[in-house]
């Protein structure tokens, strides 16, 4: 049994400590917005917070997580308008979205860290992440519009 804080409410899940935490925050837990991309943590579609840090939940044993906080981007805002959901919505940033949740938890990441990124740090914090619809224009300028909600 392993227990841990899963987007402010604690848990317990009877899996193998040694299970990937997306395929228990996925297949155990239901939640769906945190996506298997590469496996490898090496596209960030995955990306979740583990103790406020963006962390690849694909390469993440569920042991790791016993006892700490985990967000994923379903708790990332209890209504869905982060400063950052709000800014990838009035931009248009998603074309097929596959990799938006990834990207929206690093950003979360940066902005907690920074929050008053540069397009230089930006690129720096995102480059984990990638997109294969290319949106990274739009990503930046929804970082920066995201800053300016705060």
């Amino acid at each position: 049994m392993t227990t841990f804080a899963l987007n402010g409410q604690n848990i317990t899940v009877d899996d193998d400590p040694a299970t990937p935490l997306l395929w228990v925050i996925r297949d155990t837990l239901g939640l769906t917005g945190t996506k298997f991309g590469c496996g490898a943590a090496q596209c960030g579609a995955c990306t979740l917070h583990v103790d406020n840090m963006p962390q690849r939940a694909c390469v993440t044993p569920l042991s790791d997580v016993a006892g700490r906080s985990v967000t994923t981007i379903e708790g990332l805002s209890p209504d869905g308008l982060h400063p950052l959901q709000r800014a990838w919505i009035e931009l248009e940033v998603a074309q097929c979205g596959y990799c938006q949740s990834g990207q929206i938890m690093s950003a979360a990441g940066l902005l907690t860290t920074t929050p008053r990124p540069t397009d230089a740090e930006i690129d720096t914090a995102m480059a984990g992440n990638l997109c294969r619809c290319a949106t990274y224009v739009r990503i930046r300028a929804a970082i920066h519009r995201a800053a300016d909600l705060v």
